[in-house]
Order: structure tokens, then C-alpha cells, then sequence
């Protein structure tokens, strides 16, 4: 009898797991051990040589780890996932595995600071060059799609604008050179949307914001076919080593469980502050993909299914109004990263995109006047109260 299919709220606890498997533990096992023992040197021998399955040491494999990918796999509709360090270890294993010298990366136009450092690294030391798209037409795309191009780099959301990318639309373009599309999927979740149901071939999070939620973990998670998985733990997780510890796996397993109930209150918080920050005198614009005027907002419907719980937005007056503005805060915690239980705010010119060089990050749209809010778990009114007195004074 075919396994009934459960849906996202359920899987999200039960899904990767057998406590049959365990010792009949409810909750996943922390299997804190850096190595394993062979009932003989044969047995060790066949372990290496991977004629059969079983743990040798836990950068190569670990039953705590694999509980978490067999978890964000089925999230994400994928065949298999991988485990990481930070979510850079992530971008930077799939990145590598991807290209080789003299290749090309097309990416959206607008990505997280890190990235962006990354694909200058791989452009100086490893002619590996690349090129932003706003990736707004078929034609755009295909006219920019080179011989060399190795794969196609998104965000969406894009961080800090919020722009979407009509993740259909690239795979359409993409899919005519046989290019494999990359999805930065970690501003949504996979609670609120799943590339590889649109086409798309691998999907990263860091999953240090959403997946883990609570704030305590730096992590990774790359979702993708079972032989590029495969290759990418053979080679680029394995000899450069990023690979995350059994704890914060086993944190990772602890906070996702609640990953729903979670989104929800974070899409639903943030719609309640897109209305009150779209109507301030002090706030000369605010992008959040819920904004029915928002230019992506049919994209939004199609493929997300909220909005989430990121807002970015302008504040009238300079760098120095901003971040006025910011030290006024009282119950807003100042602080990169998003996703957590706290509301969070950032000014991405001077933290998360620092890297990016100004003339760069203007032609991302990123001013010195934007914030970005990761409006968290709190009551809704007593963050619009804090915005409301910051802006006040």
C-alpha cells in the first residue's frame, strides 16, 4: 500500500526520523562523536571503500547530521540534502563544485554581501567571472547566457530589496543550454516556497535564520539530485572540510519542528508593520513583497505563499538619520543575521554589504538610507510602538 503523502506542518516533525531506528527515543539522538569504530579491519576497509554503508567519522557522515538532510530534503521536494558549517559554507561547496577555471556565473542582480565577496575571490584567484542580471525577460537572459556560463546564481526575495526573480521564467531560459539554476532560498523557507517545484536543480539556506529560528546555531543546508549531492560531499564538503557539528544538527532538528507556526507569525506580524510603515511621513519608501503596489507582487502570489517576514524600507535624510534612527530603538534589537524570535534590524550599507563597493551597492538599490527589518515573534503593536517613538524624537 503506497505511503500516504502528510502535509508540510507534519513533516516538518516526523519526516527523516524513525525512533525504531534509535533506541525508540521520541527525539532525535545527539550523536556527539567524532569517529566510529569497525568490528574489523575488513570491515573498515569496505567502509572507505564504500561497498557498504555505515558511519567512519563525522566529517564524512554522522547519524544526527543525516537525520537533519533526510529532514530539509523532503522540505524542500528534493532527492537528497547536505548538511553544513554556515550557510556560506554552503554557497561556497556548490559554487566550486560547479564551475572551473575560465567558467561563468550568471547571478541576480542583488545578493548577500558575503556572496558577492565570494564571486570576486573566484573571479581574481580563478577567472571564474560573472555577470548580474535583473532577469526580468527570457530575452535578457538568453542574451546574456554565455558559452562558459556554469550556472545560474538567485536570491529571491533579493537581500536587502526585496525584488523577486520569476524562478519559472530563468528555468525556461535556463533549461534550453542544459544550465543548472541555484536558488538562495533562505529569506522564504521552504515553508513558503520551494524552488525545485518550479524547475529549479539546487536550493541553499543558511540556515542560521529561518530553519534554525532561535538564533544559536551558524549552519548551512544545500537541497539538490541524489548524484549531485553525492559528488558534492565526495569532494567540495569533504577536502575543504565545512561541515556542520552533530550539536547544532541536532539544534537544527529541535528548531525546525516549529518552522510553521513560526512563518506564520512572522508573515503575519510583518504584513500588520508594512502598513504602518507605509503610511509614516518619515519613510519615504518600504519594499516587502506583500505590498499589492509592490512591482513582483504577481510573483509573490505564484510562488511564495506569503510574503514573510522581511521589510525593508527608506528613511527620510542621510546615513547619520538612519542610524539616529537606530540607536533610538529600545525593544528592536540592532543586529545582522534574520529569522530569529527577536525583531532584528540592520543597516546593510555599513554591515551586511560593507564588502559590496558603494558605486555597486547603488545600482543594487541599496542607499544609505535603507534598513532592513526582521520582524520577529514579539507582539505586533509593541514593535509598531517602538518604530512609532524611534521615529518620533
Amino acid at each position: 500500500m503506497e505511503e500516504k503523502q502528510v502535509r508540510f506542518e507534519t513533516e516538518v516533525i516526523h519526516s527523516g526520523y524513525s525512533p525504531d531506528k534509535h533506541q525508540d527515543s521520541l527525539v532525535p539522538p545527539l550523536y556527539q562523536s567524532s569517529t566510529f569504530t569497525f568490528s574489523s579491519a575488513e570491515q573498515g576497509e569496505r567502509r572507505f571503500a564504500g561497498t557498504e554503508a555505515g558511519y567512519v567519522y563525522s566529517r564524512l557522515g554522522n547519524p544526527t547530521v543525516t537525520i537533519l538532510e533526510s529532514r530539509i530534503a523532503a522540505l524542500e521536494k528534493g532527492e537528497a540534502g547536505l548538511a553544513f558549517s554556515s550557510g556560506m559554507a554552503a554557497v561556497s561547496a556548490v559554487l566550486l563544485a560547479l564551475t572551473k577555471t575560465g567558467d561563468h556565473i550568471l547571478v541576480s542582480k542583488g545578493i548577500y554581501g558575503c556572496t558577492f565577496g565570494l564571486l570576486q575571490l573566484l573571479r581574481t584567484k580563478y577567472k571564474i567571472n560573472h555577470d548580474f542580471s535583473e532577469m526580468k525577460s527570457k530575452e535578457e537572459l538568453e542574451k546574456q547566457i554565455l558559452p562558459n556560463t556554469a550556472c545560474i546564481y538567485i536570491e529571491t526575495p533579493i537581500n536587502p530589496t526585496m525584488k523577486l526573480i520569476d524562478l519559472e521564467l530563468v528555468v525556461q531560459a535556463a533549461k534550453q543550454k542544459g544550465i543548472p539554476v541555484v536558488v538562495d532560498n533562505t529569506f522564504c523557507s521552504p515553508y513558503l516556497q520551494t524552488p525545485l517545484t518550479h524547475g529549479c536543480d539546487i536550493v541553499i539556506h543558511s540556515a542560521t535564520k529561518y530553519i534554525c529560528g532561535h538564533g544559536d546555531v551558524i549552519a548551512g543546508l544545500v537541497v539538490g539530485g541524489k548524484e549531485f549531492i553525492a559528488d558534492v560531499s565526495k569532494t567540495t564538503q569533504k577536502d575543504i572540510g565545512g561541515t556542520i557539528s552533530p550539536f547544532d544538527a541536532w539544534l537544527l532538528l529541535r528548531g525546525v519542528k516549529t518552522l510553521a507556526v513560526r512563518m506564520d507569525r512572522h508573515s503575519e506580524n510583518a504584513a500588520k508593520l508594512f502598513e504602518y510603515l507605509q503610511g509614516h511621513p518619515k519613510i519615504s519608501a518600504v519594499y516587502y513583497p506583500g505590498d499589492h503596489q509592490h512591482p513582483d507582487y504577481a510573483i509573490m502570489r505564484r510562488q511564495m505563499k506569503q510574503a514573510g517576514g522581511l521589510i525593508s524600507f527608506c528613511i527620510e535624510g542621510t546615513r547619520e538619520t538612519a542610524q539616529d534612527f537606530m540607536n533610538r530603538l529600545k525593544l528592536i534589537k540592532l543586529a545582522v543575521s534574520l529569522g530569529d524570535a527577536e525583531t532584528l534590524i540592520q543597516h546593510p550599507a555599513t554591515m551586511t554589504h560593507a564588502v559590496v563597493p558603494k558605486q555597486e551597492r547603488e545600482k543594487m538599490g541599496i542607499s544609505d538610507t535603507l534598513l532592513r527589518l526582521s520582524v520577529g515573534l514579539e507582539a505586533w503593536e509593541d514593535i509598531r510602538d517602538d518604530l512609532d517613538q524611534a521615529l518620533s524624537e
